[in-house]
């Protein structure tokens, strides 16, 4: 399931199309806030019953997750699964570097948490220099520092 930002990245959007075909994967998309693109993806799928989520701890309201939780109320039913909830940042770029994965071409500018066009920029914690140079998001150590580049919402 891939939730199509309003103002999406055009490298989101390629890097999500390469991974579709390079992982033969069957991809839903919904453009469209969260909460109903569950909605209507649990319509159009109605067998899931449980969905895999990249949430971590030190992500926002990921602090009192456990490994299998049920959505809270007012969200659409399902059980929520979160492999990487115990893992850092640097752990999960270590992972990705050690194994050799394909990622968003935007980490290597500086991008370290991603939304849309509107609302994400480089992480000023990976600035380089002056002249808007930013250092990749696999140099970032901090996990408190993951979503500087983010806007408030």
């Amino acid at each position: 399931m891939y939730i199509i930002s309003p103002h999406p990245f055009p490298e989101v959007d390629d890097f999500v199309n390469v991974s579709m075909n390079t992982y033969h994967l069957s991809l839903a998309r919904y453009a469209k806030p969260m909460r109903e693109a569950f909605e209507d993806y649990l319509a159009d799928y109605k067998s899931v019953k449980a969905i895999f989520v990249g949430t971590r701890r030190t992500d926002p309201h990921g602090a009192n997750l456990k490994f299998f939780d049920p959505t809270d109320g007012g969200w659409p039913s399902f059980m929520r699964i979160h492999p990487v909830i115990d893992w850092h940042y640097a752990e999960v770029w270590t992972f990705i570097k050690e194994l050799d994965i394909p990622y968003c071409k935007l980490y290597d500018l500086g991008y370290t948490s991603l939304g849309g066009t509107t609302d994400t920029h480089p992480n000023p914690a990976l600035k380089a220099n002056s002249e808007g140079i930013f250092r990749p998001a696999y140099e970032l150590e901090q996990d408190e520092e993951e979503r500087l580049g983010r806007d408030s919402r």
